[in-house]
């Protein structure tokens, strides 16, 4: 990783950090409706075991344990994860969630084709560049086994901040302290090489509003 790129990483995990610990549940205990779809496509595909990546205080994961999934949950921020052990044990569900801090820089340390299915609501599209996004969707390819589904959500380039604030290249841009890799549709097709790609839907969240593809594709057999 180039300096500036580690640079960038590191500002951004200490953000992460301190605004899981100034704002508790930040995200609120509903789940996303990302996460909704997901837990359907995932029941229909016949999965038992979710891998979530950036799952955050937890509120997807949660709901993915609620419905009777066993959830692997992973983040860069301890806190963010402290507080989605904790929810887990609250709710009750706690032996179904397990917690694991990772940096999706880094390869999973999982084995091959050891996960039904995987979900990551905005994680792509945080501030990795293109290659440590192939990197990334290669690593959830390996572990993911066969006719396994990947739902994933991103900013796309028809969002509003799209070329606002700060640039950081390859289409990275920082607004109010979040740096956002925006997605092009090129990408998306690039990632789903190899894939069966099942959908790529619009849609809009929060009060900007946030632009987004939902994407869900599929391992073949």
């Amino acid at each position: 990783m180039a300096g500036s790129e580690q640079e960038l990483a590191d500002a951004q995990r200490r953000h992460w950090q301190s605004t899981y610990t100034a704002h508790p549940g930040m995200y609120g205990e509903q789940a996303s409706d990302p996460a909704v779809h997901a837990a359907s496509v995932f029941r229909t595909a016949g999965a038992r075991d979710v891998l979530e990546l950036g799952a955050g205080h937890g509120r997807d994961a949660l709901y993915f344990a609620r419905e009777g999934f066993t959830v692997q949950a992973t983040d860069f921020s301890a806190t963010g994860l402290e507080q989605l052990h904790e929810a887990a044990r609250a709710q009750g569900v706690e032996e179904r969630v397990a917690t694991a801090v990772h940096d999706v820089r880094d390869p999973l340390a999982l084995p091959d084709a050891s996960v039904d299915a995987v979900f990551a609501h905005m994680l792509l599209c945080m501030a990795l560049s293109t290659k440590e996004i192939h990197a990334l969707v290669g690593e959830i390819r390996r572990v993911l086994r066969p006719g396994g589904a990947f739902v994933y959500t991103v900013r796309h380039t028809g969002d509003a901040h799209y070329g606002a604030g700060t640039a950081h290249g390859d289409d990275i841009f920082e607004h109010g302290g979040f740096a956002v890799h925006f997605f092009d549709r090129d990408l998306v097709d690039a990632l789903a090489d190899g894939w069966v790609l099942d959908e790529v839907h619009a849609f809009d969240e929060g009060g900007l509003p946030r632009r987004l593809w939902r994407v869900t594709q599929t391992l073949t057999r």
